[in-house]
């Protein structure tokens, strides 16, 4: 049966949520630079660099061959790294917003029209940085940069039934912590079974028991 895509698969948030999906019974794709399936039995992989539109392009369609047009696609990959306004370079602002953003674009446009023409599906993408730090620049540009696109796939896809929403992601995530992979992974479960008319864009993950 379609299942879930998740791209960015490694070893924190993309793995948590390839398990819940998997737990309920849904077939697995993991699309990688390492190209490994993790230690998920059963999960297919995939070897891409999201920054690299042709290998994006070429696993999704790997992964959609054996598994058909997915039902949820999830886009986890980010490049994380303390930078400050003065540290500007024109190249690696370049390189972060090709991964933190516009392979999330790139993949929505390769996989969503399919769904939208099934007339259903969500396409997930982990947000962050609910509010701009000065010492993370690359990476406050690159979430404010992901609210945006979330709401630009809604207005496109959004009327044809597919969910398009972001998990924003307010702290560092490690197991045993309020940021533990397997508890933000509930969310994505939760958007995607969420009904129609209540449909949320984003979800704040603030740590703790609220949130």
């Amino acid at each position: 049966m379609p299942g879930v895509v998740v791209i960015g698969a490694g070893p924190g948030i993309g793995r948590s949520v390839a398990r819940r999906f998997a737990k309920e019974g849904m077939e697995v794709a993991l699309v990688s630079r390492s190209g490994t399936a993790l230690d998920l039995d059963g999960a297919r992989a995939y070897r891409a660099d999201s920054a690299d539109e042709d290998e994006l392009r070429a696993a999704l369609d790997a992964a959609t061959a054996e598994l058909g047009t997915p039902d949820v696609v999830v886009y986890n990959p980010a490049v994380i790294r303390p930078d400050t306004p003065a540290e500007a370079s024109m190249r690696t602002h370049l390189d972060t917003w090709a991964v933190n953003v516009v392979g999330a674009l790139v993949a929505a446009a390769h996989v969503v029209p399919a769904m939208a023409r099934r007339g259903g599906g969500s396409f997930l993408i982990t947000g962050g940085m609910p509010e701009p730090k000065a010492a993370y620049t690359s990476l406050s540009l690159g979430k404010a940069g992901v609210r945006t696109l979330v709401d630009i796939l809604d207005q496109e896809w959004g009327p044809s039934g597919v969910h398009v929403a972001s998990v924003t992601v307010a702290g560092p995530v490690a197991p045993g912590t309020d940021f533990d992979p397997d508890d933000i992974a509930e969310h994505y479960w939760r958007l995607h079974t969420q009904p129609r008319s209540r449909w949320e864009r984003e979800v704040l993950h603030g740590g703790g028991t609220g949130g």
